[in-house]
């Protein structure tokens, strides 16, 4: 089987630093998601089918983009990471507590999103500074979206 060069304008080592990049966005995206998910289901208190329907938001978007940014990192001509172990070892995210309040779930649960905020900033210098255009605006469009449910869940615990 013979590989095929990759022409995408972008230098082999650009593509492989955006794509080490890229693989850590998708292991935290994918930490978060799982935790989201899990607290949706765990939530408890007076609050329950706000939170809980607040969640599912927030966990079916993450589930959407874990496709674009895993098939950003092939178009870079890297395979996708995949499996609980290898994420693991990628992300800084660390497992929820079902045990934990709503309240505390929330606050975790923003923190993660600041975390993932911070990747995906540091992806987009990268992608930028390689002239990875494609990889720029998905940044772009994570960014706002993980700005967003970290605003959403500030609010809800009553922040700015």
């Amino acid at each position: 089987m013979t590989t095929a060069t990759i022409q995408t304008g972008l230098k082999k080592a650009d593509r492989s630093e955006v794509s080490q990049a890229l693989t850590k966005v998708l292991a935290d995206s994918f930490a978060v998601y799982l935790k989201t998910h899990g607290y949706h289901w765990n939530v408890r208190g007076p609050e329950f089918f706000t939170l809980h329907n607040l969640l599912e938001q927030q966990y079916t978007e993450i589930w959407g983009a874990l496709d674009d940014i895993a098939e950003r990192i092939r178009a870079l001509g890297i395979l996708a990471p995949q499996g609980y172990a290898t994420f693991g070892n990628l992300t800084a995210i660390k497992d929820g507590d079902p045990e934990q309040n709503a309240e505390a779930m929330l606050k975790e649960l923003m923190r993660d999103h600041e975390t993932l905020i911070a990747t995906t900033r540091d992806t987009l210098s990268l992608a930028d500074d390689a002239g990875d255009e494609a990889t720029a605006d998905l940044m772009t469009q994570r960014l706002a979206a993980h700005e967003k449910f970290a605003w959403m869940l500030r609010s809800t615990l009553g922040g700015r």
